[in-house]
């Protein structure tokens, strides 16, 4: 028995001393006082990252022995149309089909190939096929927030083409990289070339270098110089970014971008200098043609919708380019004819080949539902002939159609008219000096304008009103009331109402006495959805064009906007009231016609540049705006005189006819 529990006991001590590593190993440590305690001892820290090391080297084993190279690397081509759909379900357009067009890497000129690996990869013939240093710092970005663009080699960015798996995280980054490897070791460096060059998307619905040769110079890749080639590598950067036809913005980028690649050649030894020299005028691609199908408002339509996808879903562009997407917009068929209508009859006494007040006359206008919905829109006589959407203008200053917001800033927030008081509390009824040119004043006194001068109130035909209450001043038009307000509650307050109602902020204008009398430049989608939130108790929502998105009858995740308190509910009830009165018996009363319970206000601008009617009924929201511009430059040109109107004729007459006759339809 002894024997036997001296063979035990031995058994334990041997056991102790097979496993003193793991027992010494004791943290906090005993013995240890202050900091020292928690400190590791050598033998804990090589334990630790001997462990370490081998879990990660099994699991990056692992995942590269089970990530596969997928063996169609051309399965990414298939595509199908992208359908849209009016609001009640039934077909509005078809568009598509990809542009892709294969062709061997001898048929691209060396110089422009050497354009794209200067800009997207020099180190391509010589790198295993991926850039650790990229991914590391992709790696970063995407675990701190930051930018998830960058630190992909020639190689990774045609996996992720043939993949078309745009996702931007730790897992798609890591598959990434382990089939750039094994791709790497299966396909020579020129056929990876060829494979990336016929699989990157370009924009303007072209995948492959050829059809984008054709797409921006109308001409085939082996034709293409070296200063074409730097602006198509450009394009891989990300052609909705570089495309000088999109915006100014683009143009400077590209122009930008072109100009650095074509340096970065020199640098590489891959261009002389003599021959840069040569290329110092930016190679000016040609004008996008409009698709088919698209004619009249449809490619309005088409471009609103598309964009709010794009910015509300994580469809990239060269993904919706690949088509195979269902879109549900908002759109009511019967209504946008409907307006189509208005604006033409409208408009048909227009004669600008002999009536110098006609010419570039645009009318934009946009119907939303209380609810945010964009029901109707007009943007211009046919997308295929202007394909600038004159219902989304950022250009168009609101002039007093803005006054109801400054009036909503007023009722909700008070005002200050001492800098060291609190603020007061305003009502429909509190009265204001309404007589035209009276100095605009702020708590330390008369405002002066940079031209040296006291800016003074301007009623329209300088009339004087004497003392008029708030909601007379709105019911009326009588600005100077209006723009004497808005000092009073606070340009900053009244722009901070001006944001909730759903104004963009680059469309805001400069925080000066105009600003209360209208010197932002909303489009008619955003006025329209401003004045919807009067008609729904305070409550806004953005304006939204597509209500669902499905891929081959599944689902994509859309971020669609959802309602929120912009106004207090008496405050909306209080400017619903006065835009009401308007109608009855104030300025706006020419649209009394349109049916019952309206609510609208006329707009006008100081210099005749804009004229605006926005206003609702119990359903929707309509703003119109008309404006006359050169859409090369935008510069506003005044509206005196237009359809031979006579020169006292407000310029809010026009839209006002066009808002009557919609909503008289629309109400019905």
């Amino acid at each position: 028995m002894r024997a036997q529990q001296g063979g035990e006991a031995e058994e334990e001590r041997s056991d102790r001393r097979r496993w003193r590593p793991l027992r010494r190993i004791d943290y906090p440590r005993r013995g240890r006082r202050g900091v020292r305690r928690w400190l590791p001892s050598w033998r804990q820290l090589l334990l630790t990252t001997g462990l370490g090391t081998a879990v990660l080297s099994g699991l990056a084993g692992w995942f590269y022995v089970t990530t596969h190279v997928p063996e169609d690397l051309n399965a990414f081509a298939t595509q199908q149309n992208n359908v849209y759909y009016w609001a009640d379900g039934t077909e509005m357009a078809r568009i598509g089909e990809t542009n892709r067009q294969e062709v061997p890497l001898g048929q691209v000129p060396e110089s422009v190939r050497w354009a794209v690996l200067s800009a997207e990869n020099e180190t391509f013939y010589s790198d295993p096929g991926v850039s650790v240093s990229g991914i590391g710092r992709a790696v970063y970005e995407m675990a701190t927030g930051g930018d998830t663009q960058g630190g992909s080699t020639i190689t990774q960015q045609y996996v992720k083409n043939i993949y078309l798996n745009q996702r931007q995280d730790v897992s798609r980054k890591l598959s990434e990289m382990v089939i750039a490897v094994k791709l790497g070791r299966r396909m020579s460096k020129q056929d990876i070339l060829a494979g990336y060059l016929n699989t990157s998307w370009f924009g303007r619905g072209s995948y492959g270098i050829e059809r984008a040769a054709a797409a921006y110079y109308g001409k085939d890749v082996s034709q293409l110089d070296p200063s074409e080639g730097a602006f198509l590598a450009a394009l891989l950067k990300g052609a909705g970014q570089y495309d000088p036809a999109v915006s100014p913005e683009n143009h400077e980028r590209a122009v930008e971008r072109w100009s650095w690649i074509l340096d970065r050649m020199v640098d590489g030894g891959r261009l002389s200098a003599a021959e840069r020299a040569r290329y110092t005028v930016f190679p000016e691609p040609r004008t996008p043609p409009k698709g088919a199908g698209l004619a009249g408002q449809i490619g309005y339509l088409v471009d609103l919708s598309r964009g709010f996808v794009e910015s509300h879903s994580d469809i990239t562009p060269a993904q919706f380019d690949l088509g195979g997407y269902q879109i549900r917009t908002t759109f009511e068929k019967a209504k946008v004819n409907a307006l189509a209508a208005a604006v033409q009859e409208a408009t048909k006494g227009l004669d600008p080949d002999n009536r110098e007040a006609d010419k570039l006359l645009k009318v934009g206008a946009a119907s939303v539902a209380l609810d945010g919905r964009i029901v109707a829109l007009y943007g211009g006589p046919d997308y295929r002939k202007q394909g600038f959407n004159n219902a989304n203008t950022s250009t168009v200053p609101m002039g007093s159609a803005f006054t109801p917001l400054v009036y909503a800033a007023g009722l909700d927030q008070g005002v200050q008219r001492r800098r060291d008081g609190g603020r007061t509390p305003v009502t429909p009824g509190t009265t204001y000096d309404g007589d035209n040119g009276v100095n605009v004043t702020t708590p330390e006194g008369p405002y002066w304008g940079r031209d040296g001068k006291i800016v003074k109130t301007a009623n329209d035909g300088k009339r004087n009103w004497g003392r008029v209450s708030l909601r007379s001043a709105v019911e009326q038009s009588v600005n100077g009331p209006l723009m004497q307000l808005g000092m009073d509650v606070g340009l900053d307050k009244v722009q901070q109402t001006a944001a909730a109602l759903g104004l963009l902020p680059e469309s805001l204008g400069e925080l000066v006495p105009a600003f209360g009398v209208g010197n932002s430049t909303p489009s008619a989608i955003r006025a329209a959805d401003a004045y919807a939130a009067f008609g729904s108790g305070g409550s806004h929502t953005d304006p939204y064009s597509v209500s669902g998105v499905t891929r081959n009858g599944k689902p994509v995740d859309l971020r669609l906007p959802t309602a929120a308190r912009a106004l207090p509910a008496a405050v909306a009830a209080d400017v619903d009231t006065a835009l009401k009165g308007a109608v009855r018996g104030g300025s706006a009363q020419a649209v009394a016609g349109a049916g019952v319970g309206l609510a609208a206000k006329p707009g006008t601008t100081p210099d005749r540049t804009a004229g605006w009617t926005v206003g609702y009924n119990g359903q929707l929201s309509t703003a119109v705006t008309v404006f006359r511009a050169d859409l090369t430059d935008m510069k506003l040109q005044s509206l005196e005189g237009v359809g031979g109107a006579a020169p006292d004729t407000p310029d809010s007459d026009l839209p006002g006819r066009i808002w009557t006759a919609f909503m008289k339809t629309a109400g019905q």
